[in-house]
């Protein structure tokens, strides 16, 4: 039996990882989060494009999957890692200086509601580089201003590789903004994830090209 108890985020290392994803998306994170380990340290929090009526019943099938509880976020709730969060259905999601969600219906951002953006650049502010920024399958730019702002902060960015993506367009998006510190495959973002499963750290160096050079590693 999974243990689905969140915890408090460790003090070093990285604090989170922000994932955007549209259209593609539920293969792709049904492929990543499969692969969790127990006892993830961060707190996974997800933009996906859906439409505003969309079924909930998405959550159930990806708990029964996923070794850490998969919810939909709730206005001014405490991030804790051992959760991966959805932005739920027509709301932007932002992260507050003081670790906490906020929901807002304030205009589309890139035609979308909830916007990768907006999630993106909120804990670009929040977590500076000590955020991992992660975009995925999809037909639409969002998330590429967004992934420029993590990276502009010293966070790590990685796009799906175009070429595995049912959807190339959004990771397309961020490598051609030169937003995207590595390129990697769907398996190559799972092992890396792999290594942040106790302390936050890569299994090596935590400066950013120690980062840049281990996801090499992982994906040879």
């Amino acid at each position: 039996m999974h243990s689905k108890q969140g915890h408090d985020m460790k003090k070093n290392g990285y604090k989170a990882i922000v994932m955007g994803v549209s259209a593609g998306g539920l293969a792709a994170l049904s492929r990543l989060f499969s692969d969790l380990p127990e006892g993830f340290a961060l707190p996974l929090i997800v933009v996906q494009h859906v439409h505003p009526t969309a079924d909930r019943q998405i959550f159930d099938y990806f708990n029964s999957n996923c070794p850490l509880t998969v919810k939909e976020v709730e206005d001014k709730e405490k991030i804790l890692a051992g959760y991966v969060y959805f932005a739920p259905p027509d709301y932007h999601l932002l992260v507050e200086r003081d670790k906490t969600f906020s929901l807002s219906i304030d205009p589309r951002v890139t035609y979308s509601r909830p916007a990768i953006d907006v999630l993106f650049e909120s804990a670009a502010y929040v977590w500076s580089s000590r955020l991992i920024g992660i975009l995925l399958t999809g037909a639409s730019s969002d998330g590429s201003r967004g992934m420029q702002l993590i990276k502009a902060h010293g966070g790590l960015t990685i796009a799906q590789d175009p070429a595995t993506a049912e959807y190339p367009v959004m990771p397309q998006s961020a490598i051609d903004a030169n937003a995207a510190d590595k390129i990697l495959s769907l398996d190559g973002i799972g092992k890396f994830l792999k290594t942040l499963s106790k302390t936050g750290y890569p299994d090596r160096q935590t400066k950013i090209q120690g980062q840049a050079d281990f996801i090499s590693d992982v994906e040879t």
